[in-house]
C-alpha cells in the first residue's frame, strides 16, 4: 500500500505546485491546494531606488536573506542597464546569505557568499557574521517582506552603520483559502498540512488568532489530526513558536523530501 493511500495532503505553497501535486498522487494521496503564500510584488520605481542604494554606496557587507530578493534586484539592474555594475558590486563586496535558496541564486550569478547560515535561521546568520569582524562595518541588509526588527537590532549593535533594502512586499493570501483550511484542520477532514515557508505559517497563525481559532487549530496539530509538516528548520520553528509541538521535518530541506517524510510517517503509523 502506498504511504499516502487514502490521505488528503494540503499544499500551502505556490512554487512547483504541479510537481508537488503529482508527487502526492504518486504516493497514493490526494493533494488539496490551499495557498497561504500570498504573492511577492515589487513596485518598479521603489525597486529602482533600492537598487541605487545598493550600487551607490561602498558597503563592507551585503547581506541577502531571500533568493527572490536577489532576483528582484538583479531584474532591476537589467532593466536599468546596470547589470555590469550590479555584478561588480556583488563580486567586490563581502556577501553573506541566509538560506539555501539565496545561496543558490547567488551562485547562479557566479557569486560565492563569504559566509552563510548553517540552518536557514537569523540566529545562525548572526553567529556566522560575528566571526568575521562586523565592528565599524557598513552593512546593507536585504529584508524579506517585513521589517525584521530582531535582525536589524542585532546588526546595529555590532556594525558601524546599517541600512536596509526591501525589494518586494508580500500581498496576503486569499482569506477564503485560509478560512477553508481552518475548517478542514478543525474538523480533521485533511490528514496533513505541508508548509514550505515560515511566511505561510505566519499568515495562518495571524488569521486564526484574529478570529480566535488558533488554540483549537494548534490542538488539532498536537493531536496529530492532521499532521503538520515543514520543509525545513525555519518553517518548523515558526510552527513550534506558535505552539505546535509535533512537526514532521525532512532531513534535506527540499519540497520533494517533505512529501517523502510524510509518506514515511503514515507508513510507520500503519505498522
Amino acid at each position: 500500500m502506498n504511504g499516502l493511500s487514502g490521505k488528503k495532503v494540503v499544499l500551502t505553497g505556490t512554487r512547483r505546485i504541479e510537481e508537488m501535486t503529482k508527487l502526492v498522487e504518486n504516493f497514493g494521496g490526494e493533494a488539496v491546494i490551499r495557498s497561504l503564500q500570498g504573492r511577492d510584488v515589487a513596485d518598479p520605481e521603489h525597486l529602482r531606488l533600492e537598487l541605487d542604494k545598493l550600487l551607490g554606496t561602498p558597503w563592507d557587507w551585503l547581506i541577502f536573506t531571500t533568493g527572490i530578493g536577489v532576483e528582484w534586484l538583479h531584474r532591476a539592474a537589467r532593466t536599468a542597464d546596470a547589470e555590469e555594475a550590479f555584478f561588480a558590486k556583488l563580486r567586490t563586496t563581502k556577501v553573506a546569505a541566509r538560506g539555501y535558496k539565496t545561496v543558490k541564486y547567488l551562485k547562479s550569478l557566479d557569486v560565492q557568499p563569504m559566509i552563510r547560515d548553517d540552518d536557514g535561521t537569523t540566529a545562525s546568520l548572526i553567529q556566522a557574521l560575528e566571526t568575521h569582524g562586523l565592528e565599524g562595518a557598513s552593512v546593507l541588509l536585504q529584508l524579506f517582506g517585513d521589517d525584521a526588527p530582531d535582525l536589524v537590532a542585532a546588526l546595529a549593535t555590532r556594525a558601524g552603520h546599517v541600512e536596509t533594502v526591501q525589494p518586494y512586499a508580500h500581498v496576503p493570501p486569499n482569506p477564503t483559502d485560509v478560512e477553508s483550511l481552518l475548517n478542514e484542520i478543525q474538523t480533521a477532514t485533511v490528514d496533513a498540512v505541508a508548509f514550505t515557508s515560515a511566511q505561510q505559517v505566519t499568515y495562518l497563525v495571524e488569521f486564526a488568532r484574529r478570529v480566535n481559532r488558533w488554540d483549537g487549530i494548534a490542538q488539532r496539530f498536537n493531536l496529530g489530526h492532521p499532521i503538520a509538516a515543514a520543509v525545513g528548520k525555519v518553517t518548523a520553528a515558526a510552527l513550534i513558536d506558535a505552539g505546535v509541538e509535533q512537526v514532521v521535518v525532512p532531513a534535506p530541506e527540499r519540497m520533494g523530501a517533505l512529501i517523502v517524510a510524510l509518506t514515511n510517517h503514515f507508513e510507520i503509523q500503519r505498522k
